[in-house]
């Protein structure tokens, strides 16, 4: 009976090696979701040999539409993700009963405001038209745009997640508004006067931020961060993700590429 009883005491201290072994190889694969482009294309440049050379295995999903990435997460497809302003975070959270959080700031573009039929403010006047994106977040942040210009005004009660134009009303002008998927608004500026665009369409399209006629003052809560489910943002894995956002390597990436001119940059790179 005592062979018996070390034979199987063995077996389990084996087992639990094993299992221990198993979790510590779990703990080194990272599934990080990505929409189509700028984002995708920082991390897989920089951020990846970064993570990669800390011995962890990275898998990248890249999502055709922004709003499949979340219930991604929720069902455990992805671990973190780097597309979403912290604004637009809080209100999925809110939407979905998710408890997501920021753990980093990414290189973001700002929107800005573009035209291809004018070359100067000056050509705005009753009934300009202005292409704005869909979703409440985003449009409210475009409409801050025509605001600081003096084009419309927005009411103070106004919300971010769950904003809409009715909150808007003429400040000088009386602007028609084109209400577009915010993809689509730099091909269909031959068909308005102005549009919005979010900053990493403009990248994308080898265009310059920099080249635009207003570019927005990114408010905190509106810039792109690295999102983790609250459970995991202390975990080992999220902490190096961290740190290569917030790593010197990459900051000289982002730096020695044109196409990154007038970004937004993380303020944690004061300390590098």
């Amino acid at each position: 009976m005592k062979k018996l009883w070390v034979v199987l005491l063995s077996v389990g201290l084996l087992l639990a090696a094993c299992g221990n072994e198993a979790t510590a190889d779990d703990d080194k694969t990272i599934v990080v979701g990505f929409g189509v482009g700028t984002y995708e294309e920082q991390f897989r440049t920089s951020i990846l040999p970064i993570l990669e050379e800390k011995g962890y295995d990275v898998k990248m999903e890249v999502f055709s539409q922004n709003m499949q990435l979340n219930p991604a997460m929720q069902e455990g497809s992805i671990d973190a993700s780097v597309f979403q302003s912290t604004a637009y975070m809080e209100g999925i959270n809110e939407e979905l009963g998710m408890e997501m959080t920021p753990i980093a700031y990414v290189p973001g573009a700002p929107q800005s405001l573009h035209s291809a039929k004018h070359d100067s403010l000056d050509a705005v006047e009753d009934g300009t038209t202005v292409a704005l994106p869909n979703d409440p977040v985003n449009q409210e942040r475009a409409v801050r745009i025509l605001e600081d210009l003096g084009w419309v005004k927005v009411a103070s009660d106004a919300g971010t997640t769950d904003f809409n134009l009715n909150s808007v009303e003429p400040d000088q002008y009386d602007i028609a508004f084109e209400v577009l998927d915010p993809a689509q608004i730099l091909v269909a500026l031959e068909d308005v006067d102005f549009g919005v665009i979010n900053g990493n369409y403009i990248a994308d399209a080898g265009m310059k931020i920099t080249d635009a006629l207003k570019i927005e003052d990114t408010p905190l809560e509106h810039r792109i961060i690295v999102t983790t489910l609250a459970e995991d943002a202390e975990s080992e894995w999220a902490e190096d993700l961290t740190a290569a956002y917030e790593s010197a390597e990459f900051e000289a990436y982002i730096l020695s590429e044109e196409k990154y001119d007038g970004f937004i940059l993380p303020e944690a790179w004061e300390n590098n």
